[in-house]
């Protein structure tokens, strides 16, 4: 059969009764192998002396590829599936954040000096001194997760409830890469006043926002207008934390081939959020040739029937007028960048950029080309899945973007402090690193997050 490409993602451990055989177990690994699974475990659970009871783990390609390996795993003669259960999923049982105290609660001591009546002293005195909030409460700490369910992953309008697990998951990143204390906040409404309001009731407990999946052109008012009403830094991560990522891996990707901002053509697929911020950077970093596809073609200013937030791009961008379709639009051009959909991009259209092209096709969970294709014909490729060289994500940035935001007690999120965080990035892959496979640092690297941040802070 074909080999598919599995993902820990989809992984789910089985539970089996065999019979007490090391070879019934030995057959059961070679018909995941044959399945196109990867056995990342087998563990007994349970001896008897009729029989064995083992846990065994894969990981498959998606949910119907996971039922596929189920069903020739019960096909064994001597073996019965007892139960299948979804990692992932049980992952998530019950969210995958909590609360904890940082004093300890354990006397009446400890409550008279955390709770009643000795909070009360810390209250009389913020309210006498409110410049102390930050420094005697969370809030030096804390970032609101919003959104408002309306562009959630690659999954589109999918509500506030299915919107809460990637939310919880934001938040789990927060700490675990920034040490920064993040709470989701769902909404219940997609109307822009309504959004706006309900930021600005909730924000004095949070020393800034992190917007979240929220959809274009609504994301860019909302930004806008609580940009203007608002003493902490609001920061639309899906717009600048991914415009941060693409200039820092192209920084490098420029340098693995030779090349530099001012002498490039970049296309940019999608014009959404993410494409806007990303051009807003390019631009900022000195690049001057940028086109913008879209699902018509190539964005040209004075087309008929542009949206509003489309003209507005258009007429920054194209100088030299080029139309027509995508591949049109890749002709000679000496980068592509994907913020758009799975599939849009031919490999075979690679062919006429410019020579070394670089390609990074970050739509998730399909890029818009496949990775390994990709890399027949280009010099560098980068997507954002992370079972990949080079993965472009904002996980790279945001919990260093914001980390520096509180401690700088900063108010605002300027283009020249998101340059400096994409440079610092960038600068965490040394020259001796440096290769078409290697343009960006893993996420876990000791040194991405700190750098992040000290950028940001200005020091």
């Amino acid at each position: 059969m074909t080999k598919l490409a599995t993902s820990g993602s989809n992984s789910i451990t089985m539970r089996l009764w065999t019979a007490p055989d090391h070879a019934v177990v030995g057959e059961v690994a070679t018909v995941i192998a044959d399945a196109g699974g990867v056995v990342t475990g087998i563990d007994v659970a349970d001896s008897r002396h009729d029989r064995l009871v083992v846990d065994v783990t894969c990981s498959a390609a998606d949910a119907d590829h996971a039922l596929e390996i189920v069903a020739a795993v019960e096909a064994i003669d001597g073996v019965e599936v007892h139960k299948v259960s979804d990692r992932t999923f049980l992952a998530h049982l019950g969210g995958k954040i909590e609360i904890s105290s940082k004093v300890p609660l354990k006397t009446r001591l400890d409550l008279s000096i955390a709770y009643t009546p000795g909070v009360g002293r810390v209250s009389s005195a913020l309210a006498d001194k409110p410049e102390d909030v930050r420094r005697l409460t969370i809030k030096g700490n804390t970032v609101a997760v919003v959104t408002d369910g309306s562009a959630v992953l690659g999954l589109g309008n999918i509500g506030p409830g299915a919107a809460l697990p990637v939310m919880e998951g934001k938040a789990a990143l927060f700490k675990r890469f920034g040490d920064v204390d993040a709470w989701p906040i769902c909404l219940d409404t997609q109307d822009v006043d309504e959004i706006v309001r309900t930021i600005e009731l909730i924000a004095p407990g949070f020393g800034g926002i992190n917007l979240e999946d929220i959809s274009a052109p609504r994301c860019f008012e909302v930004e806008a207008r609580l940009r203007q009403r608002l003493d902490i830094p609001v920061f639309h991560d899906d717009q600048h934390g991914t415009a941060i990522a693409v200039v820092a891996g192209l920084t490098n990707a420029l340098r693995v081939v030779g090349k530099a901002f001012a002498d490039i053509r970049v296309v940019v697929c999608g014009g959404g959020a993410a494409g806007t911020a990303i051009v807003s950077l390019l631009e900022a970093a000195g690049v001057q040739d940028i086109i913008v596809a879209e699902r018509n073609g190539c964005l040209v200013a004075g087309t008929p029937g542009l949206p509003p937030a489309h003209e507005a791009l258009a007429a920054r961008t194209n100088p030299n007028k080029v139309s027509g379709s995508l591949h049109d639009g890749l002709r000679g051009a000496d980068v592509f960048i994907g913020v758009s959909a799975a599939g849009v991009l031919d490999a075979e259209w690679i062919r006429d950029m410019a020579p070394d092209p670089i390609v990074f096709a970050m739509a998730n969970p399909d890029p818009e080309v496949d990775p390994v294709q990709a890399a027949k014909y280009a010099a560098v490729v980068a997507s954002g899945r992370s079972d990949y060289p080079n993965q472009l994500n904002n996980v790279l940035v945001f919990p260093g973007v914001f980390r520096g935001l509180l401690d700088a007690r900063a108010t605002d999120v300027t283009v020249e402090r998101m340059l400096r965080a994409a440079d610092a990035l960038a600068r965490v892959v040394t020259d001796e690193e440096l290769n078409a496979s290697y343009i960006v640092p893993t996420v876990f690297h000791a040194d991405v997050h700190h750098a992040v941040a000290a950028a940001i802070a200005g020091s």
